[in-house]
């Protein structure tokens, strides 16, 4: 940091503002917020729903049918509680990725975190930092601003002293200090910082699938909720009769027992569950997931655009040499020359706030000191691609990409010399003077004479952003980069995984694709390279010329943002990485974006993921979490989906046939409990590395409508065909019993066949885990407490060959409705293929 006069606030000056509230402290963080948690999991219609059924019951005296509540409170309770640790998890991992800033104060440079600001603040801007409150510009050392996130507009703002830094911003390129205006709630900060961090809610098929299966349950559970009221109290004689004779609390029971079934309890619960876990277990890994739902995005994922620096490569980068162009060295001393290009090199990079190729010249030229002579600087730009000085003989150098400094000026032997360069993997800079400017300085010193080259680039005055009509280039600065021991085995397993892999960086085209051609990013074949300053405009001819890319070099910021939403054009669900300024446009536009735990802060600050310890070889375990996820909350949605099919076909049954409930409350919470319940927990959890298919919901109702149906029409034929065959009178206490047990049965039987679709395939851990819910299904009943609980046992006798004949039975229909639907299924896609074809 340069040395300046402001001492800053002193420590009574903090204290003073810290009390009237003049503190940059937001409402934004890195996960939700505990209110937040208990709101979600707790308060929901469902179990609004679920409270009131359980209550009814209750108030009837049947406590024994109302323990479905504590199932739910006791699934809910895990809900929160495993939330809450991934809240705390990821809270612990935020402060690894948090950034700090540097304020004057007590007139020393001190670094605190943004919270902690105050308004009057002297406030260091540094490049790659979000600016955090408004500030007023002291001075200004070459600092440029992207203003994007407040105009839109992408291209950097030069500031001055006097001007204005508002919070949102993000410094692209040199220093500023500057004066904190405005803190908190009253700096765009707190409108637009928001909006870029953390809790914003990623799209996700999983939420939306179930979000519309739970709109639809609305609507059937509330109308069906009171016809099974009325229709249950006309089994008993009217409302007046069953009022009368104590029925009514049969008739509750019987109501609450449809209601309850048809509710997914379990399903978001599952879900943010299953998210929670994802990040909990991703944490261990230094992988830090700001937004829970992106776990699924990972799942869908099939276009990967990798940022080459610090994804690829290291980050870290050598100072190879100076290689004076050869016309520059005829004629004269070539080891003079040398060293007098080296010390322009050294002069150029020996920035405020280098980057990290100017800081990697600066180690490789150490020996060398800045010259005294430098009147005035330029620093680099990511949009330019270059950065100049000008010292006080009024000679001004530039140093940066080649292509960019010597477009206007042709040189074929300049322009091979680069290629050789760049094919080998180096990262080449072009150190090049103004032309008229070095003429001018070599004449040792101005007379005082109307010497237009020297007039025309006078020491005082500040370097143009515009190149001059003619650069003379000097020489080429040769750097590597390290390319990271991870990226050829991670890249590998994106191919494998049908993930379209893309380079997309700032630097040359040909030293991109040289890196890319290394690690092997198209396997065998070489990768298909091209300069982004080709690319169509157009966004549908943009979309098809990436098709046939691998490798784009020369991207600028908005580009990498344009070429992010022409894959989005043609359907691609998008994953950007990056670690630096550049890169947090597109990282905010991609479905997923991916940042680097050393990256800069804004763009830590819009990324969905943070790699905490920046190893690009924990992206396939990111990946594999997410199709974990999605994979088995298909095969759970299917459980939940099917039991609330079938009881709502039951219980439509029931009304339009006015027969009582075939099942009590407490049958279906331990029913449930053996075939949905517990086996979707661990079903959920299971490790499942199938790929991501689009039509989540799709499926889901395509697998529960036909497997459901088969249950509820099988239950309701057991429930009108039994009292028929044995002859029984349902008013009778002990008869209901025994034919509501029976029904039970066969819906437990029926629920097992299901739970062995959804665990496919069986010849592994899957077909024990049913095999055992079967069995601790029968062997529940055999013990006495159990039995007497739930009002279940096993049938002897008359009974055991009717529940014999009404499973096989029931058996047959299901066998013969999943048939048929998987006939239709396969025809189906058979003729989609044939179609396409």
């Amino acid at each position: 940091m340069p040395q300046v006069a402001e001492t800053g606030l002193s420590a009574s000056d903090v204290q003073l503002r810290v009390q009237t509230k003049q503190v940059n402290h937001t409402d934004t963080h890195s996960s939700r917020s505990f209110l937040q948690i208990l709101r979600e999991n707790v308060f929901t219609f469902f179990n609004a729903l679920i409270l009131g059924a359980m209550v009814l019951v209750l108030a009837t005296g049947q406590w024994k049918d109302s323990i479905f509540g504590l199932i739910i409170i006791i699934n809910t309770g895990i809900g929160v509680f495993t939330e809450l640790r991934a809240k705390a998890t990821l809270d612990r991992l935020s402060i690894l990725v948090a950034s700090n800033y540097v304020v004057r104060r007590y007139g020393e440079n001190v670094e605190i975190p943004s919270e902690k600001i105050v308004k009057d603040d002297i406030l260091w801007i540094r490049s790659g930092e979000q600016v955090p409150a408004d500030c007023d510009i002291l001075h200004s050392y070459g600092l440029e601003l992207d203003e994007s996130m407040l105009t839109g507009e992408s291209k950097t703002v030069r500031k001055q002293d006097g001007d204005r830094a508002l919070s949102g911003t993000t410094a692209v390129s040199g220093l500023a200090l500057g004066r904190v205006s405005a803190v908190g709630a009253d700096s765009y900060a707190a409108k637009l910082t928001a909006k870029a961090k953390v809790y914003s809610k990623t799209r996700s098929d999983l939420n939306e699938g179930i979000t519309k299966i739970l709109k639809v349950m609305t609507v059937i559970v509330i109308p069906l909720c009171i016809l099974l009221i009325w229709t249950q109290m006309q089994t008993f004689g009217g409302f007046g009769q069953a009022i009368a004779s104590g029925q009514w609390r049969q008739a509750i029971v019987s109501a609450v027992a449809g209601v309850v079934g048809m509710i997914p309890e379990g399903l978001v619960l599952l879900t943010s569950l299953n998210f929670a876990l994802a990040s909990i277990r991703l944490a261990h890994s230094n992988t830090l997931v700001q937004e829970l739902e992106s776990v699924e995005t990972l799942a869908r994922v099939d276009s990967l655009n990798l940022d080459k620096t610090g994804t690829i490569t290291d980050g870290g980068i050598a100072f190879e040499s100076v290689i004076p162009i050869p016309a520059q060295v005829e004629g004269g001393n070539a080891e003079a020359i040398r060293h007098e290009l080296e010390q322009h090199a050294f002069d150029v990079s020996s920035e405020e706030n280098p980057n990290k190729t100017a800081e990697a010249i600066l180690r490789g030229l150490s020996s060398y000191a800045p010259s005294e002579d430098i009147a005035r600087r330029l620093p680099f730009s990511s949009s330019r691609k270059w950065s100049a000085i000008r010292y006080r003989d009024g000679s001004t150098w530039y140093l940066g990409a080649p292509e960019i400094l010597m477009s206007e000026q042709h040189d074929e032997k300049l322009s091979r010399q680069v290629g050789a360069l760049a094919s080998d993997g180096s990262r080449v800079l072009l150190l090049a003077a103004d032309a008229r400017s070095v003429e001018a300085g070599s004449d040792g010193h101005n007379d005082g004479h109307d010497d237009d080259s020297v007039q025309k680039h006078p020491s005082g005055m500040e370097i143009p952003d515009e190149l001059p009509d003619r650069l003379e280039a000097h020489a080429l600065v040769a750097c590597s980069e390290r390319i990271r021991s991870d990226a050829k085995a991670t890249l590998a397993w994106f191919r494998q995984q049908g993930v379209r892999c893309r380079v997309i960086s700032g630097d040359n085209p040909a030293t991109v694709g040289a890196i890319a051609a290394k690690v092997e990013l198209t396997g065998s074949r070489s990768p298909r390279t091209m300069d982004a300053r080709n690319l169509p405009a157009d966004v549908g001819e943009l979309a098809k010329t990436l098709e046939e890319v691998d490798v784009l070099g020369r991207v600028l910021p908005e580009q990498k943002k344009g070429i992010v939403e022409a894959l989005h054009a043609t359907g691609h669900v998008v994953a950007m990485t990056g670690d630096g300024v550049n890169d947090s446009l597109a990282l905010k536009e991609a479905d997923l974006g991916i940042a680097m735990g050393n990256a800069a802060s804004a763009t830590k600050a819009v990324a969905q993921v943070v790699l905490v310890d920046s190893k690009f070889s924990h992206l396939p375990d990111v990946v594999a979490r997410g199709r974990q996820v999605m994979a088995n909350m298909e095969r759970v949605a299917s459980l939940f989906v099917v039991k609330t099919v079938y009881s709502a076909l039951i219980s439509l049954g029931v009304v339009l046939t006015a027969i009582p409930f075939p099942y009590l409350p407490r049958h279906i919470t331990y029913i449930g409990a053996l075939t949905i319940g517990t086996p979707a927990f661990l079903l959920a959890l299971a490790p499942n590395t199938r790929r991501y298919r689009p039509g989540f919901l799709r499926r889901v109702v395509a697998f529960a409508l036909p497997c459901g149906f088969a249950i509820g029409l099988s239950v309701l034929l057991a429930a009108w065909a039994i009292p028929a065959f044995m002859g029984w009178n349902l008013s009778d206490a002990k008869t209901l019993n025994e034919w509501r047990m029976l029904c039970a049965i066969v819906l437990f039987v029926m629920g097992i066949l299901v739970l062995c679709r959804v665990a496919k395939p069986l010849r592994s851990w899957r077909g024990i885990l049913v095999a055992l819910f079967a069995a601790a299904g029968v062997i529940g009943v055999a013990l006495p407490p159990v039995a007497s609980f739930f009002d279940l046992a096993i049938p002897s006798g008359s009974l055991m060959v009717v529940s014999i004949v009404s499973v096989l039975c029931a058996a047959a229909i299901f066998v013969s409705i999943t048939w048929i639907a998987d006939a239709v299924d396969r025809h189906r896609k058979a003729e989609g293929e044939l179609s396409q074809s």
